[in-house]
């Protein structure tokens, strides 16, 4: 795959990355229902194979498992991915989340990231959420300290607006910004991507298929099956009214897609890849068949009149 360098780090990274949110496996607040550590495995190491050079994970998910399960992958890979990691939200005895940036806290995080993934150093380390936002100094303070001690080799952060960031970067560069954005979540297009490209800061975008719902394996009944503890039953993109609209427009990926002999979910994640302005999107999948299918769209590029199409469906369904 071809690579782009990330903001002004020296990382130079492959389009698409291996997201792994959703092999946390279940038990936890943000949880995708169970998960098989094996398929988990499996699909990193598809992933890997195809040419995928990055892992995103969180402490946050699975409550550390996702990083338990990241690092039982790579064992014996010879040439290892760049692995980004988060901290900040951190976790209770009754495993309830809570969020914190205090700077002895996210010492503690990365100590514990640092065993759970098995690696002498972290490639990418990234507030997860601006959240207490008058603690933003302290923690970014603590995050310039863990890189200038090795334990980290580059920082950023993740859902920061632009005034947050601009709070940051008068402490220590930001190498990368990781926000929401796909077809159904566009808000970063106004005022966060212009300030990420004007400040060299790159993006690494987080569901790009809008939690799987752009894949086009998703339909009412599926929806309507998805076990207790998948976090997306209570999500507004899969409620109506926005669920008929978002069906609509996953025909109208199949239907580009199909010209092309590609997904839905690849033309999903081309669209978000055609922003000049995005270094690279986060790909979740649970097992290998997930990867393979999705993996094209680091190559796909849309036409204009395809574009424009996307642009006018968006534009009807909005007014």
């Amino acid at each position: 795959m071809n690579t782009r360098k990330l903001g002004n780090s020296e990382l130079f990274i492959t389009r698409i990355g291996f997201g792994a949110w959703a092999i946390g496996g279940s038990g936890w607040e943000f949880a995708w229902g169970h998960q098989d550590d094996n398929d988990s495995i499996a699909a990193i190491r598809t992933a890997l194979a195809t040419g995928v050079n990055w892992i995103d994970t969180a402490a946050a998910y699975g409550l550390g498992h996702s990083e338990e399960v990241v690092a039982r992958a790579l064992e014996g890979v010879r040439e290892k991915p760049y692995v980004f990691t988060k901290c900040s939200m951190i976790w209770d005895e009754r495993r309830q989340i809570g969020h914190s940036l205090n700077a002895a806290s996210i010492q503690r995080e990365c100590e514990a990231s640092l065993r759970r993934l098995r690696v002498d150093a972290i490639d990418l380390y990234q507030i997860h959420w601006p959240n207490p936002d008058e603690d933003i100094e302290e923690g970014w303070t603590a995050m310039a300290e863990l890189q200038r001690q090795g334990k980290v080799r580059n920082i950023g952060v993740s859902n920061f607006n632009v005034e947050q960031m601009k709070r940051a970067q008068a402490i220590s560069p930001i190498a990368s910004l990781q926000p929401p954005y796909s077809l159904l979540h566009r808000d970063i297009e106004e005022a966060i991507l212009p300030f990420t490209a004007s400040e060299n800061i790159g993006v690494i975008a987080y569901s790009p298929m809008a939690s799987g719902l752009l894949t086009g394996a998703m339909t009412r009944e599926r929806i309507a099956g998805l076990p207790a503890d998948d976090w997306r039953k209570g999500h507004g993109d899969f409620q109506e009214p926005q669920l008929a609209r978002n069906l609509k427009l996953v025909r109208l990926l199949r239907a580009i897609g199909n010209h092309h002999g590609r997904s839905p979910g690849e033309v999903a994640v081309a669209w978000v890849l055609n922003n000049p302005a995005v270094t690279g999107a986060i790909v979740g999948a649970r097992r290998p068949d997930q990867v393979l299918g999705v993996l094209g769209a680091a190559d796909f590029r849309l036409n204009d009149r395809e574009l424009a199409e996307i642009e006018a469906f968006m534009g009807l369904v909005a007014a």
